[in-house]
């Protein structure tokens, strides 16, 4: 995707290979992102912890697939019950926005021009505008400029949920074949080092398709993950030792 902006002579926008429906697919992709850094770092921490704990690769691997299953199933449920509240809230917005327009449609008319003028519009022509979209389509008009909700594209709970825990299963299976396949004395460095490439990897996707600087997304992405894997490593170290 370019970032490159034209000039009048040779117009290029940054947004024209994005398409139709910017703001569901930006969302979509935010969340896939987000899924797979969650899995990289919850994943990682468990092992690392338990690593910290104990030799036995055994133990490590079944830790493993224990968070990488809790986690997605955890990540796919919490995007399906969070967006399908967003999308009852929309609904039920689009219900009262249409009673509203049945029973006061001047009112609503009004309101409209108004929402317009205070947009910058002159109260002549924001008038004009309010009864063309008022006979065109009254509910998509009211719907976009109050509530920034398109009719035809409301979010929709599987698409999260479905991208979060396959984002998430990927980036857990990241430390999880590592434990399993590398060798003991140098697992927690391969381990370490994987799970720092594969944050600035996703700090950088998701700095991308958000348009904001990479390099603060990946230091803050790395920081984070080094900062759990610490943390937990340290806490599997002490209770190996209290306990074992």
């Amino acid at each position: 995707m370019s970032l490159e902006i034209g000039t009048d002579e040779d117009p290029q926008h940054f947004h024209d290979e994005l398409g139709d429906h910017v703001g569901t697919r930006l969302n979509w992709l935010r969340a896939a992102v987000l899924g797979a850094n969650d899995g990289i770092v919850s994943t990682a921490g468990v092992v690392m912890g338990v690593a910290g704990a104990t030799d036995d690769s055994g133990a490590i691997v079944i830790a493993g697939i224990a968070a990488l299953t809790a986690g997605a199933l955890s990540m796919g449920a919490g995007e399906y019950v969070s967006v399908s509240t967003q999308r009852d809230s929309e609904k039920s917005i689009l219900q009262l926005e249409s009673k509203e327009l049945q029973q006061m449609p001047q009112t609503e008319e009004r309101e409209l021009a108004a929402m317009y003028v205070d947009k910058g519009l002159s109260p002549e022509t924001a008038e004009k505008v309010a009864r063309e979209l008022t006979e065109q389509d009254a509910l998509r008009a009211h719907a976009d400029i109050e509530f920034g909700i398109d009719p035809d594209n409301l979010t929709n709970p599987w698409h999260a949920a479905w991208a979060s825990m396959l984002a998430f299963t990927v980036g857990a299976l990241l430390p999880l074949l590592i434990v399993a396949f590398v060798p003991d004395t140098v697992r927690v460095l391969v381990t370490v080092l994987s799970v720092v490439a594969a944050l600035a990897l996703t700090g950088f996707a998701s700095a991308r398709i958000g348009y904001s600087p990479r390099l603060p997304a990946v230091v803050r992405n790395v920081s984070g993950g080094l900062l759990a894997m610490g943390v937990t490593y340290l806490i599997g170290m002490l209770a190996g030792t209290q306990l074992g």
